[in-house]
């Protein structure tokens, strides 16, 4: 299988035990399994399989993956998996993109509290399109939808935000008729904005007089009482970013829409361009100035700081389902949205076809274009280590 030029695993090989050792005030051993994972991927380290082609018997070995979910070399066929299980969930009518964003003010009180603020991300925005949507004035209908969390921007810095993707429409309260949305808009994303940041707020102030709220360093200040009532005022006057997309195709569309959200840790392999004199240089997008490319060149230990603070904790999902979408209500609500919207008289967004839904294709063969097939399965002992990168990348 082709391999990129240069991946995280070869920069995290680079640092070597030198890192761990200048990081040891922050880094923990959750962080080192990541960073043991990512190097060990796809290497004989985890065994692997011989593989050979069913059409004209040619013959390869594959490493094993390690499915670490931060790893940027297993998440490939685990988006494949995860779209293939939504196909059948997706409804014949328009969708639509809401990106729900903390202000960076609370960045720091994230990176202290990853659990609380993440739940707290992801309920406070499920709570609002909820709200607004069952609201006469806007909506009127309970809606359905997934959430993706993200803790990145372009330039690795710590950026949480959650894009949640709906369909332009919902069932009436007493689930009668399929109710749809206006094409310019789904809900005025202003009202949006101040119910979220009410919200978010609102948890904020419960999780801090429960105790549960952790300060240090430079936020221990916080911890008293009216430090942190001051504080949220500030944070409170400010405008809260929520932002929405048209609405686009059906279903058709949606999943290859999906493919660039789901399942993506904070950088892709395809990203890095350069790993030399203990710096490493990558590209990113630049939203301020028209989505502009460009490059950045890091020290090694400050991409590898940046990429770790993106770990998330242990146990935590960052895919979630709400509305007529959650695992309570899905299988009863989900054909019936399905059938109001057959009985309507509104303009199908089309059907699912197989020739435009991303599949799962397997190994073939670089010969022939056979499908190569497992005939072995190969313990450590049995491999040779992949090789190391050049050492003219780990040159100081």
């Amino acid at each position: 299988m082709s391999r990129p030029p240069l991946e995280v695993a070869d920069i995290v090989r680079c640092a070597g035990q030198a890192f761990l050792e200048r990081s040891r005030k922050w880094i923990s051993w959750q962080h080192q399994k990541v960073l043991l994972a990512i190097t060990r991927c796809r290497t004989a380290a985890l065994g692997g399989h011989r593989d050979q082609c069913s059409d004209c018997g040619h013959t390869a070995i594959s490493y094993n993956s390690c499915r670490n979910r931060h790893c940027p070399r297993c998440q490939g066929n685990a988006r494949v998996r995860w779209l293939q299980a939504r196909e059948q969930e997706l409804l014949p009518t328009h969708y639509v993109h809401v990106v729900f964003t903390l202000p960076r003010e609370l960045a720091p009180l994230a990176l202290q509290n990853k659990r609380l603020i993440y739940n707290l991300l992801f309920h406070a925005s499920a709570e609002t399109l909820l709200e607004i949507a069952r609201d006469p004035r806007h909506l009127g209908a309970q809606i359905g939808f997934f959430s993706v969390l993200h803790t990145w921007d372009q330039r690795l810095q710590h950026h949480p935000h959650v894009h949640c993707v709906l369909a332009a429409g919902g069932l009436a309260p007493d689930h009668s008729r399929w109710i749809s949305s206006r094409r310019s808009f789904f809900v005025p994303v202003k009202v949006l904005g101040r119910v979220f940041r009410g919200k978010f707020v609102a948890g904020l102030k419960n999780a801090f007089q429960s105790g549960a709220l952790q300060f240090h360093g430079h936020l221990f200040p916080l911890a008293e009482s009216r430090a942190f009532a001051s504080w949220l005022r500030v944070l409170f006057r400010h405008h809260w970013v929520v932002y929405s997309k048209r609405p686009f195709g059906g279903p058709e569309n949606v999943l290859r829409y999906l493919g660039a959200y789901t399942h993506r840790v904070a950088i892709a392999n395809s990203r890095l361009v350069a790993l030399a004199n203990g710096h490493v240089t990558f590209r990113w997008r630049d939203s301020a100035h028209g989505n502009k490319k460009r490059l950045m060149t890091l020290p090694v230990e400050e991409f590898l700081r940046r990429f770790l603070l993106h770990m998330l904790p242990r146990g935590l999902m960052r895919i979630r389902n709400f509305g007529f979408l959650a695992n309570r209500q899905r299988a009863k609500l989900l054909p019936l949205c399905f059938r109001l919207l057959q009985q309507s008289d509104q303009p199908a967004a089309g059907t699912p076809s197989p020739t435009t839904l991303p599949t799962h294709s397997p190994w073939n063969c670089p010969l022939c274009g056979g499908n190569m097939q497992v005939v072995e399965r190969l313990s450590t002992a049995q491999l040779l280590l992949r090789s190391p990168p050049p050492l003219s990348w780990c040159a100081s």
